[in-house]
């Protein structure tokens, strides 16, 4: 009996022990994650050090102990990855080793920083295409913007090189014999940098490449929505730094949403505050930094104009208006919003435009023969189909356009709105969405007029013939913005000249020409060389 007893037991533990693993081997595999990142079509993003949830605060460790949050991909509202965001904390020990990492980086010649900067560009021309393609995930840019994008940060970091041997003020004559009399320029210290999610690469590439050949240190905040770009990029630039044995608190990063700006907006110890958004934000941080005798550099909106003439060359003014227009969704601060056309040639632009707008490829963004994607969230179509909406109530016609494309993501029809007056609200209100308003003119004068009645003052473009024309253009009575064109769109500006605008677009200005004296501090020096104490004007005080 016991033995019976013996064995039953020893068949019940076989019994429960097969069981227990016949549970274990047909339990449900586990649900494969959602998050593009980790699936075989996007292990791609793991070249750039992207993975599920990345630390989204960099000050020569990363780290991060603010809120979570997720991307994603407006081609199709799917999440990417996850971007865990800097706390007030996280950014009040970053402030603190940025400055430090500063004592450091004022120290290197600037030549030197040239070099370090020349070894950023090399490293992101090697990674171009991947972090092109991460652009067009994350923003929904076309490929080949998303590549121009990194690209345009490539083509400034070799500007800066030959800066970095070039900065420097003048000797001036003095007045006084045995004087020398110098300008001095010396780096502001902290420049803190917040990017705007339709360009976050290149616009910190603007601001972080030129300023570090100046001797400053940055603090870079990028847009929420593209947390990963911010992460990606930053990633190999601390690559550089590590490599050359600097702190990497010399480009830092605290992704973050509006406490992290706004800390920066208010903190004395931020030198520089550039910043990249709408107007409206743009008024806010630009009233707190001036409340603290601060100096902040402002790229904000432009309502950007094309003027057609008689004259002009249909063959360019076409390609143009449509590139102008429909280029990066209609989400660049440079894309053209009105379309001043002469009468004579109203209808027949018109036409022409209207078949052009029918031929462009829509398509997933990262496609090489997609020319047009979607907006980059769904706020922006709901503002999109608002501006349309308000448009048709304010006496305009839908010539091309104005609906949600069925399909998933944030795509809507490039549009097209005629027989609105000048002065019309939505004509003189900037919408970021692919909606051309176009007008109709008699007058050089009303022409000009109209292109400069709108608040903000960015770019604007004639085309024409008329060479008399062209120099009134160009000159007091002709554009007020910043970028003054002819005979090419109002977007896609040159990395050699100085990018910005005037009126409510800020009055900053970024990239080339002497943009970097908006980096340093300026200093007039006089030496005196000699045994005597000449005064200035001739003053005698015996």
């Amino acid at each position: 009996m016991m033995l019976l007893k013996l064995s039953l037991a020893a068949f019940s533990r076989r019994v429960f022990l097969r069981e227990r693993v016949l549970s274990f081997s047909f339990r449900p595999a586990a649900p494969m994650s959602t998050l593009l990142v980790s699936q075989p079509q996007y292990a791609w993003l793991k070249e750039l050090g992207l993975k599920e949830e990345n630390e989204g605060v960099y000050n020569g460790t990363w780290g991060g102990r603010g809120e979570v949050v997720t991307t994603y991909c407006p081609a199709n509202n799917e999440p990417i990855a996850r971007v865990r965001q800097a706390s007030l904390e996280d950014y009040e020990e970053t402030v603190k080793k940025a400055k430090e990492a500063w004592k450091v980086w004022a120290e290197v010649p600037a030549p030197k920083r040239g070099e370090i900067v020349k070894q950023i560009g090399d490293t992101l021309r090697q990674k171009i295409k991947v972090l092109g393609n991460l652009v067009s995930l994350e923003m929904g840019k076309i490929l080949i913007e998303g590549v121009g994008e990194v690209q345009e940060y490539v083509d400034i970091c070799d500007y800066a090189v030959g800066l970095s041997r070039m900065i420097g003020g003048p000797m001036l004559p003095s007045e006084r014999p045995g004087h020398a009399l110098i300008e001095q320029w010396n780096p502001v210290g902290l420049v803190g940098i917040i990017t705007a999610f339709n360009f976050p690469v290149a616009v910190y590439g603007w601001n972080n490449a030129i300023a570090m050949v100046c001797g400053n240190v940055c603090l870079w905040k990028g847009a929420p929505t593209t947390s990963l770009v911010s992460v990606a990029v930053t990633k190999i630039i601390a690559q550089v730094l590590e490599a050359n044995k600097l702190p990497g608190a010399i480009c830092s990063l605290t992704c973050g949403g509006a406490d992290i700006g706004k800390a920066m907006a208010k903190d004395e110890r931020v030198d520089l505050l550039s910043f990249t958004g709408s107007t409206n934000v743009g008024k806010q941080v630009a009233l707190m930094v001036q409340d603290r005798f601060g100096r902040s550099l402002l790229e904000l909106g432009g309502n950007n104009a094309i003027i057609v003439f008689e004259d002009a060359d249909l063959n360019l003014v076409i390609p143009s208006a449509l590139f102008a227009a429909v280029g990066t969704t209609g989400q660049r601060c440079t894309t053209a919003r009105r379309l001043l056309l002469h009468e004579n040639i109203h209808d027949e632009v018109v036409g022409k435009l209207t078949k052009a707008y029918a031929q462009i490829r829509i398509g997933d963004p990262w496609d090489a023969n997609t020319l047009y994607g979607p907006l980059h969230t769904k706020q922006a179509v709901k503002m999109f189909l608002d501006a349309v909406e308000l448009a048709k109530q304010q006496g305009g016609s839908v010539a091309y356009g104005g609906k949600v494309i069925e399909r998933p993501g944030n795509y809507v029809e490039p549009t097209i709105v005629t027989g609105l007056p000048h002065n019309a609200s939505i004509v003189q209100t900037e919408t970021f969405a692919p909606i051309l308003y176009v007008l109709k003119f008699k007058t050089e004068e009303e022409a000009f007029a109209w292109n400069n009645e709108v608040r903000q003052g960015l770019s604007s473009s004639i085309f024409t013939k008329d060479l008399g024309r062209i120099f009134r253009w160009l000159g007091p009575k002709g554009s007020d913005c910043g970028v003054v064109n002819v005979n090419i769109p109002t977007s896609g500006a040159e990395i050699g000249g100085a990018v910005g605008g005037e009126k409510h677009t800020g009055g900053g200005r970024e990239s080339g020409s002497d943009s970097w004296k908006q980096y340093m501090r300026r200093s007039t020096c006089t030496i005196n060389y000699s045994k005597d104490l000449p005064l200035a004007q001739g003053i005698k005080f015996q």
